[in-house]
């Protein structure tokens, strides 16, 4: 029952009245320990939101603002998120609530009594939930850029090893790309 009304959900998400927008565009966002580059595509919902997906990379390095005095790596994940533009036209200031999934791979190290070096691997996957706020700019109907600023929480879900950094989080980024 819940699958059925899930996909009904779905099929109904994805149809579109009135002006329709789908845009596929580089996005890359960077927050005081990472990097974040990925491909970003948006989809209209109707005359003013969207659903965004995005595939992308996560490197970071904590350095000692994590758990450990160094803490290091990266994973590949995805964003899962729903886009609200103050103004039909799928342009000007907008606000996404969006969820990311990473999985990512720590190198970490720590010095111990006698400066001996002590270091380990951690396998996470990480919820990263944020509300983001971007204003988008459209030229000669095909060129969409869009500078945001992002609010979050790196979650740890699962952890496989020591304990690595986690906590509140904001980006900065950017999106570049067509309007399909």
């Amino acid at each position: 029952m819940r699958v059925g009304l899930f996909t009904v959900f779905l099929l109904l998400s994805f149809h579109s009245s009135g002006q329709e927008a789908k845009d596929l565009s580089f996005e890359f966002q960077a927050y005081p320990t990472g990097l974040i580059p990925g491909v970003h595509f948006e989809k209209s919902l109707n005359t003013r939101s969207a659903v965004l997906f995005r595939l992308g990379y996560n490197w970071f390095r904590h350095r000692d603002l994590g758990v450990h005095e160094d803490e290091r790596g990266g994973g590949f994940g995805g964003t899962l998120g729903y886009r609200r533009y103050f103004k039909e036209g799928f342009q000007g200031w907008n606000l996404a609530i969006k969820n990311d999934i990473w999985w990512n791979e720590v190198d970490w190290y720590d010095i111990g009594v006698n400066d001996l070096r002590i270091e380990g691997e951690t396998s996470l996957t990480v919820l990263q939930p944020t509300a983001e706020l971007g204003y988008t700019f459209l030229k000669n109907d095909s060129l969409v850029f869009t500078p945001t600023l992002a609010f979050g929480f790196e979650w740890n879900v699962r952890t496989d090893g020591a304990p690595t950094g986690e906590g509140p989080i904001i980006l900065l980024g950017f999106r570049i790309g067509t309007r399909l």
